[in-house]
């Protein structure tokens, strides 16, 4: 009997043990870290977009302040590290540019979701890319969604459907679903679950260099194209805007630098894990997101939003614990 107290205590002494270098590994705090940046980056945005900028300005305010200072961070690094200029293929490109032009997307909708929702539940919207990349995995790829995933993926949508239902809303239940909230949500959903799998590809395509330099060369090029990007739609579409972002430097240039911070910190997790073990820990997102919307904003969470919040969550942490 004492032998096997003996064993089932040192048993559980190892699973200790084993879950604290877990817990150690170093893309975890670097995701933790990218979540609190990203988080702070939205929040910086939020009051751009309700006080000054349109939102494809608040969008590329995040790129044009943030990739000079990500150029000179690359360079002094692969200078400093002697690792000198990457040789990149042309699926870097590719991977790159598909990441890059998804972000901006997803940016989009997110930054246009805060005039239709609150904080919190705006970004909450936006973390249904955990969701939407299970189901772009077996649409696009054939991966196998097992029944446990299917049933997690049918509680999500509980939850979606849930905060998609406006507060206080009259008339027909599925008009009042059916909003441009719940398209703005689902579709910044699944621009970031592209566009996380483009990094990872871009990152890992490079086959020289540690996994710092491999995600500041991708980050490096990507920010460069994104502000070029941008930078030709608003001469096209919004003439001035341009000249309003560079104006609105005083919070502008800390969204730019949350977004490097974040950017830098996703990359390198990227790099080193699995885009759906990255994301999924990225939820502590919604925790901060409720912090900040109710210190900052002064936002209160209704009951059915609590309700789909805490559904929504416990579904993206089911479809990990199955998939």
């Amino acid at each position: 009997m004492a032998q096997k107290r003996s064993c089932r205590a040192s048993t559980l002494a190892k699973e200790a043990l084993d879950a604290l270098k877990a817990f150690m590994e170093l893309w975890i705090p670097i995701t933790l870290g990218a979540a609190l940046a990203q988080t702070l980056r939205f929040m910086l945005q939020k009051q751009l977009k309700t006080t000054q900028l349109s939102t494809a300005g608040t969008t590329f305010a995040r790129f044009v302040y943030s990739a000079p200072i990500v150029g000179l961070i690359a360079w002094t690094y692969a200078t400093m590290s002697r690792q000198g200029v990457p040789t990149v293929p042309a699926q870097f490109f590719a991977y790159a540019i598909l990441g890059g032009v998804t972000q901006i997307l997803g940016t989009v909708c997110v930054v246009a979701l805060f005039m239709h929702r609150n904080f919190a539940v705006g970004i909450t919207f936006k973390k249904t890319e955990v969701l939407l990349s299970a189901l772009i995995g077996f649409a696009v790829l054939g991966d196998v969604i097992s029944l446990p995933a299917l049933g997690a993926i049918l509680v999500g949508l509980v939850g979606v459907l849930l905060l998609s239902d406006p507060p206080r809303a009259q008339g027909a239940w599925l008009k009042r679903v059916l909003n441009k909230g719940t398209a703005l949500g689902l579709m910044s959903g699944l621009m970031f679950g592209f566009s996380g799998n483009g990094y990872r590809g871009a990152s890992l395509s490079i086959a020289d260099g540690d996994v710092l330099y491999r995600a500041l060369i991708t980050l490096a090029f990507v920010t460069a194209f994104q502000t070029a990007v941008m930078s030709v739609w608003l001469v096209w579409r919004e003439s001035g805007e341009i000249m309003r972002v560079l104006q609105a430097w005083r919070i502008a240039w800390l969204v730019g630098l949350a977004s490097m911070v974040g950017s830098l910190c996703w990359f390198t997790a990227f790099t080193l894990q699995n885009v759906a073990y990255v994301n999924a820990l990225g939820q502590i997102e919604l925790l901060f997101s409720l912090i900040i919307g109710a210190f900052v904003f002064g936002e209160k969470i209704g009951p059915r939003e609590w309700q789909g919040l805490l559904i929504l969550t416990a579904s993206i942490v089911l479809l990990v614990l199955v998939a």
